[in-house]
C-alpha cells in the first residue's frame, strides 16, 4: 500500500506498522490517522498475518496531535481530526460492537492481536493510541504522559474509560489529572505496559513475542479470544459464560482443535490454518 507517513510490512506472519515522522517524535496528523486504519485494516483481513505490531520510526512512538493541527485548533475552535463512526474491522454484525467501531477504539475490532512497541515517548494521543492496542511492550527508553490538563484539554477519545480498567482507578487519576510523565519502570509496576526490555534488545524481545504467537498459537483461538474479552467488558458473568460455551461447542468442531491435539500427541511443531 503507498503510504507517506508510515511503512507497512509483512514478514513471518507478523505485520509491521511504523509512524514515520522521527524529525516530530511521529506526531499525529490526519494523513498519519488514515493510513494506519487503512494498514490495520488491510493486516485484519491478510490470511498471511496472525499478528499486527505498532511502533515508531527514530526515537519516539508517538508525541502526540501535531502542534499544527493544535495551534490551527485554539486559532479556529475547531476539532482537528473528526470523529468517524465507520467500522474498523468487518462488519458490523460480526465485530465487538459499535462502540469499538469508532474513531481509535476501533483497534479491538481488528480481529487480530495488536502490539504496541513502544520504543519512546507515548504522550497524549500517542498514549491513546497505544492504550488501544491489545498488548504493551516498552523499551527502557519508552516514557507516558496524558499531556491533556497541561493544555487545557480533557481526557480524550474514550481514555477516561479505558485507562481505569487497565491500571486502577487510582492511576488513571494520577495519570489523568497530574498529566505527569513516568517512565518505563513505573509503567510497568502500573500495569499499564506488559514487559519492558533493554533498548538493545528491545526490537528482538517484541519480535520474538509475537513470533511465538504467530508460530505456535491457532489464530483461530487468537481471533475469538480477543472478541471475547473486549465483549466481557460490557457483558455479565453470566453472559461472558454463555457466550464461553458456546465458543467452546464451535471450537470442538475447528481444525486448529484437531491440530492442537495433534501435534502435542506427535511431539511436533503446530500447524494451524486458522480453520
Amino acid at each position: 500500500m503507498p503510504t507517506q507517513e508510515i511503512f507497512y510490512h509483512v514478514s513471518g506472519r507478523i505485520a509491521t506498522i511504523t509512524l514515520n515522522r522521527p524529525d516530530k517524535l511521529n506526531a499525529w496528523t490526519r494523513t498519519m490517522e488514515a493510513e494506519v486504519r487503512q494498514a490495520l485494516q488491510e493486516a485484519g483481513a491478510d490470511d498471511d498475518v496472525r499478528i499486527i505490531v505498532l511502533t515508531g520510526a527514530g526515537r519516539g512512538f508517538c508525541a502526540g496531535a501535531d502542534m499544527s493541527l493544535l495551534q490551527s485548533v485554539a486559532e479556529r475552535g475547531t476539532h482537528p481530526l473528526p470523529d468517524s463512526t465507520t467500522n474498523g474491522g468487518g462488519s458490523a454484525g460480526d465485530g465487538p460492537g459499535a462502540d469499538f467501531q469508532r474513531q481509535y477504539s476501533y483497534f479491538p475490532a481488528i480481529p487480530k492481536p495488536i502490539i504496541a512497541a513502544v520504543n519512546g515517548p507515548a504522550v497524549g494521543l500517542g498514549l491513546v493510541i497505544a492504550m488501544f492496542c491489545d498488548l504493551r511492550f516498552a523499551s527502557e527508553e519508552a516514557r507516558f504522559g496524558t499531556a491533556f490538563a497541561r493544555r487545557g484539554l480533557i481526557a480524550e477519545y474514550g481514555l477516561a474509560w479505558l485507562l481505569p480498567k487497565v491500571i486502577g482507578h487510582a492511576n488513571a487519576l494520577d495519570l489523568l489529572l497530574s498529566a505527569r510523565m513516568i517512565g518505563a519502570q513505573e509503567a510497568l509496576r502500573m500495569g499499564l505496559v506488559n514487559q519492558v526490555f533493554p533498548q538493545d534488545k528491545f526490537v528482538d524481545g517484541v519480535h520474538a513475542y509475537a513470533s511465538e504467537l504467530a508460530d505456535k498459537v491457532s489464530p483461530r483461538s487468537l481471533r475469538v479470544i480477543k472478541r471475547q474479552v473486549y465483549d466481557a467488558m460490557f457483558q455479565t458473568l453470566g453472559q461472558a459464560l454463555d457466550t464461553a460455551t458456546l465458543e467452546m461447542r464451535a471450537s470442538l468442531q475447528c481444525e486448529d482443535f484437531k491440530e492442537g491435539v495433534a501435534y502435542f500427541l506427535e511431539k511436533r511443531a503446530p500447524v494451524f490454518t486458522g480453520r
